[in-house]
């Protein structure tokens, strides 16, 4: 397949994910009980299989290899990305694809602490980049308007832009907080419980669960199995923190005095001097 027809192709396919996506999300807010049991089949369509092979493959990680040495540019340039998406389908459908274990890299933070980065094989982040296009629409419609980290079009500025905001008006205190190790210590079990409230298609949960039993290479060329948590630098760990996370977003929401109160409620504690929640907690 030569430039111009490879990029009609993706052209296309892109329209055809925006089409399906957009589809998925006006299903999910339209029936927020609503359990999608016909996934699969859309992380193996071609369509979506090459804008996720697009994106990993502009992405700038796409340079670093995984436990199998191969980078995007080896896959592109010895084998072929149509045999490899082909191949990848294949596998997929067939459901013999077992992810690959990530391998550890130990990045270095301010204070003399270090950050761990656990970075798949290209060919595990192609089947994670479509998954997440499937299943980050149907999310989008639960997750709340004050969370802002790792979703698309938001970012932690906007965080503080609406924090400066409501401080600029009439609310006076902020309340910082941190999950300590939040990717390393989501527990497997409450995250496919989550998973499982808007997804009943068993092939994607069990994908979910390889995914996230993966296991680490470590840099000393141990490896170790993953009984809690998800990796950082994994393509699906965001979204999939985020679903994790979205349990306090609604916890917050139903508390005295906060998004769910009704307006004599707030009123009352109004006129009691007790604090009060904006419209929705500013979430990072």
């Amino acid at each position: 397949m030569n430039t111009d027809e490879l990029e009609y192709a993706l052209l296309k396919a892109e329209r055809r994910v925006l089409e399906i996506q957009t589809k998925l999300h006006r299903w999910s807010g339209d029936d927020p009980h609503r359990r999608f049991d016909d996934l699969y089949n859309l992380v193996t369509d071609p369509a979506f299989l090459l804008v996720a092979w697009d994106r990993v493959r502009s992405n700038r990680g796409a340079r670093t290899a995984g436990v199998d040495g191969r980078t995007a540019h080896y896959i592109e340039s010895v084998r072929g990305a149509e045999g490899f998406l082909a191949d990848l389908r294949a596998d997929l459908k067939a459901r013999t694809f077992q992810p690959l274990p990530v391998r550890r890299r130990a990045i270095p933070k301010a204070g003399g602490k270090v950050r761990y980065l656990g970075i798949a094989t290209i060919r595990d982040r192609v089947a994670q980049a479509s998954l997440k296009l499937v299943l980050e629409p149907i999310w989008e419609a639960d997750f709340r308007p004050c969370s802002y980290g790792f979703r698309p079009n938001r970012r932690a500025h906007d965080a503080v832009a609406e924090v400066h905001h409501l401080t600029s008006r009439s609310y006076e205190w902020i309340v910082e907080g941190d999950i300590k190790a939040c990717f390393d210590e989501i527990s497997h079990a409450a995250l496919m419980d989550r998973v499982r409230e808007r997804v009943g298609d068993k092939r994607v949960l069990a994908l979910v669960k390889a995914f996230l039993k993966a296991g680490i290479l470590t840099e000393e060329g141990t490896l170790t199995d993953t009984n809690a948590g998800t990796p950082q630098g994994s393509i699906l760990s965001p979204l999939l923190s985020n679903v994790a996370l979205s349990v306090l977003d609604e916890y917050i929401a139903q508390g005295p005095g906060g998004p769910a109160a009704s307006r004599l409620e707030r009123a009352k504690r109004r006129r009691r001097g007790s604090a009060q929640l904006p419209a929705g907690p500013v979430c990072g």
